[in-house]
């Protein structure tokens, strides 16, 4: 049983990366200037209770310039500090299929064409990939890569209605077999610490991914944002956010039950500071991965100790 991934104890990003590209890869985050379902009026005008007012995209670029101006500025900015040839075009800010498929097109095609461009991610709703936007994705996975990040968050029902995700758990396992049927790469974001979610519940949501046929996962700490619904219920005294060794614990109790092949594309997260409610020990980044890879030692824990194989759902 495989316990190291190069200098990680998990199937990281960076490895995966590293083994397809033969070097580091580092991803842009491109702002298409769109809209959500959960923002318009469609299925509420609020948003989840916990997305910011740059619907999750804050550290993206500014909708104004174009996406190939998008991609050159970061580039110039990163390149000018490390020697790199490779990057991931992400449009990270709300829906990003939640526009008329022609615009899609030109904007992802834009970017996918782009010749330091290596893959393409988009974020988005399972409820926002209708058939004309499923076979524009199957289109461009045949130039390049494309993966498609989904914000499940929880697989149960009651906590989804709390944060007002406006869809039911079927219509992600629906998603996830048509992207799949195309060749996509699927990557879930999950949230860890959704209040009224037990230790046991969020393990049950990683046990249910395991049996999905997803590449890469986003393990997410909630992050209580200035300015959103959930912080209201936070000011209210009606949740606490993890203690940074209780999460650490989570975490680990995630990773030891996530399937070995599944990439790890995030373990902790990092919300823009000046917003950051609570927990403000998250806002150290790079100390809590040292503690956790400290942690993971103690433990003699690595990805998939407790994995018990089971068949995908297709």
């Amino acid at each position: 049983m495989r316990t190291r991934w190069n200098d990680k104890p998990y199937h990281s990003l960076d490895y995966m990366l590293r083994e397809r590209y033969g070097e580091k890869v580092y991803r842009v985050a491109l702002n298409g200037g769109m809209s959500c379902p959960n923002r318009d009026g469609t299925l509420g005008k609020n948003g989840c209770i916990f997305c910011s007012q740059g619907g999750s995209g804050d550290f993206a670029a500014s909708a104004s310039l174009s996406i190939t101006e998008q991609i050159d500025t970061q580039i110039a900015s990163l390149s000018a500090k490390r020697p790199i040839h490779k990057y991931i075009a992400y449009f990270q800010a709300y829906t990003n299929t939640y526009a008329p498929v022609e615009y899609l097109r030109k904007i992802f095609t834009e970017a996918i064409t782009h010749p330091d461009i290596v893959a393409l991610s988009i974020g988005t709703r399972p409820d926002c990939l209708g058939d004309e936007v499923m076979e524009l994705l199957y289109s461009l996975n045949r130039i390049k890569p494309v993966w498609v990040e989904l914000g499940l968050q929880t697989i149960h029902e009651r906590t989804a209605q709390y944060i007002r995700r406006g869809y039911p758990l079927s219509c992600f396992d629906d998603a996830v077999s048509r992207l799949r049927r195309g060749g996509i790469e699927v990557i879930v974001h999950t949230i860890l610490g959704l209040p009224g979610e037990s230790h046991e519940d969020i393990l049950d949501t990683i046990r249910y991914l395991n049996a999905m046929d997803i590449q890469g996962i986003k393990l997410q700490l909630l992050h209580v944002l200035r300015g959103t619904d959930l912080a209201a219920d936070y000011e209210s005294g009606l949740f606490r956010t993890y203690e940074r060794e209780e999460y650490l614990d989570l975490v680990i109790d995630c990773l030891e039950q996530l399937r070995p092949d599944i990439v790890i594309h995030r373990v902790t997260g990092d919300g823009p500071k000046e917003l950051l409610i609570a927990p403000l020990w998250a806002s150290r980044k790079r100390e809590v991965l040292n503690l956790l890879h400290h942690r993971m030692k103690e433990r003699q824990s690595f990805q998939g100790k407790a994995f018990k194989p089971l068949s995908l759902r297709q």
